[in-house]
Formats: C-alpha cells, sequence, structure tokens
C-alpha cells in the first residue's frame, strides 16, 4: 500500500459520507452525509467548509447551471435553488416505496445521470441503477443490494458499476450520446474474497478507475483492462466516494464513513467519516453539467 502526501479538508466526522462531486466553475467541491441528512459545501481554493441541513436523505449532487442542482433523495429527484435551498421534486424515483433510498450516482459526460437504490437496511436484491436525461427516466438494471463505482471515462464510451455485495467491478459500453448501454455488462475486475468492498469510484484522465476500497483504508487504481496498478493509503478504514477536485483537477477528494461500527471500532479509526484531500499523482477531467429538463 502506497502513502501519499494528504489533507484533511473537513474534520467533521460524517456518518455515512457519500456522493462527492466538483464543480470547476465555482471551484465547490459537494458531498453528503447520507445519514444525517446534510450536504456539505467546499471552496477548494480556501479549504472553507459548510454544511447545510436537508429534509430527506440525499446522496447524489449534479450541477445544472450557475443557480440550481439536481440532488438525488430517498423520494426522487430535486431541483435545489443555490441561494434558497430550496428543494422541488423533479422526477419520483421509488417514491411509493420507503424501504430504499437512492446510493452513488455520477453524471455521463452527455449529461444523463445515473442513479442507484437501495434498501435502507441493504435488503438483498432490493436496488437498481437509474438513468435519467431530458425528463426521461429508465431502469438499466435491478436486483442489485448496494450499486456503487458509477463512473465514466472521459469520451463517454465506457461506463462502471458493482454491486458492492457481490464484489464484482463491471464495465458496459455505453452511447456517448445518450449514456446508454448498448452492450450487457462485462466483468472487469473480480474482488470476490478480497479484503474490504467496492465503493464509489471515479475515473482520471488517462482512464484508470480510481475506486474506494470500504473497510481496507485505500483506493484502488484500476486500467481500463482490469489489472490493480496502485493501492493508496486513506487515513479512514471505510473510504467511500472519490473526486477529482482544484482547478487542475489534481487532487482526489475522498469521504469517509462510520456507519456500523462499533464503539472499539471508532476508537481505534480516529479519523473515521472525515474528507481528506490525496495528491495521487494523477489528474482527473470536468463533470458535465447535469441535462434534466425535457426539450421544448
Amino acid at each position: 500500500m502506497q502513502d501519499v502526501p494528504t489533507e484533511t479538508l473537513s474534520a467533521h466526522p460524517c456518518h455515512l459520507g457519500e456522493g462527492s462531486t466538483f464543480d470547476p466553475a465555482t471551484g465547490t467541491a459537494f458531498w453528503f452525509d447520507i445519514l444525517e441528512r446534510t450536504l456539505f459545501c467546499a471552496e477548494i481554493a480556501t479549504r472553507t467548509v459548510r454544511m447545510e441541513p436537508l429534509p430527506a436523505m440525499a446522496s447524489e449532487l449534479a450541477v445544472i447551471d450557475e443557480e440550481r442542482d439536481l440532488i438525488a433523495t430517498d423520494t426522487g429527484l430535486h431541483v435545489r435553488e443555490r441561494k434558497s435551498g430550496a428543494m422541488t421534486l423533479l422526477q419520483g424515483i421509488e417514491e411509493d416505496d420507503s424501504a430504499t433510498r437512492s446510493n452513488d450516482g455520477r453524471v455521463h459526460p452527455c449529461g444523463a445521470l445515473w442513479i442507484g437504490t437501495m434498501g435502507r437496511e441493504a435488503e438483498t436484491g432490493a436496488g437498481s441503477i437509474y438513468w435519467f436525461f431530458r425528463g426521461e427516466l429508465r431502469k438499466l438494471y435491478s436486483r442489485l443490494t448496494i450499486p456503487n463505482a458509477i463512473a465514466f471515462t472521459q469520451d463517454g464510451r465506457t461506463g462502471y458499476f458493482t454491486d458492492t455485495d457481490i464484489g464484482i467491478l463491471h464495465r458496459v459500453a455505453l452511447d456517448p450520446a445518450t449514456g446508454l448501454p448498448v452492450d450487457g455488462p462485462e466483468m472487469l475486475y473480480d474482488h470476490r474474497g478480497g479484503t474490504g468492498g467496492l465503493d464509489g469510484a471515479v475515473v482520471d484522465a488517462q482512464g484508470l478507475v480510481w475506486n474506494a476500497r470500504w473497510g481496507a483504508g485505500c483506493l484502488d487504481a484500476y486500467s481500463p483492462e482490469g489489472t490493480r496498478l496502485r493501492t493508496v493509503r486513506v487515513p479512514a478504514t471505510r473510504p467511500t466516494c472519490p473526486v477529482f477536485v482544484g482547478r487542475a483537477f489534481d487532487r482526489l477528494l475522498v469521504t469517509t464513513a462510520s456507519e456500523g461500527m462499533s464503539e472499539a471500532e471508532r476508537t481505534a479509526d480516529p479519523r473515521h467519516g472525515q474528507t481528506f484531500l490525496l495528491d495521487v499523482g494523477a489528474c482527473g477531467f470536468a463533470e458535465t453539467r447535469a441535462r434534466p429538463f425535457a426539450l421544448a
């Protein structure tokens, strides 16, 4: 395992830090504490972090424009006004199923959002992955337990995802114009039986997939062919979701969690739930703004 320069961006101990993303137009990184219904907003240049309470469990933010964001919650996709914080439901997702909530997601380079759902108690097979683009919602994959590692290559031709409960990182060919699969998923990496669980992921400018390994205190970098090339230490045992941030996209923001930890485990892991910036010697690229509205 490799040690790299690491900085604490937020020492706040998130219960379930997740859903990190970055808006290069404002230099702001966003992430959530899902279980505590809190949105974190960080100005990367100044390292200033503020917290905003939310009316629901939320797990993913996608920038729409300078004034609005799209936020995935346990009832669906909401448009959030940045100035007021007001949220308006745009598209329900499993809103009639109180047993599920949103989980990992990412915006495809065309502006389509992929968003996963899962059981609130991680019930087996209760989760799905959806595609949402220009007002249209489609279910892509079902009978998942903990959908994670949703990420895309810069050209939009390849997507990745996993079911943490099973431990296989999948690769799928996509239509770059729509972000929809053009073929079935294939196995990129088989982590079954390995230490920890595959969690959130992001792709860098060279096409490497950076995956947070829950329970193992690290990030792994995989080649497009499925070779694990690097393992980088994270100073908390339960990393959840990475994203490249900064003017040059040269720092990897990593959220972490303490969900399910005993008191003894939290004591042994004093930086649990904190949010870090890692210099891994790689650069990412700007995530496309979401395009949630139907064409007129």
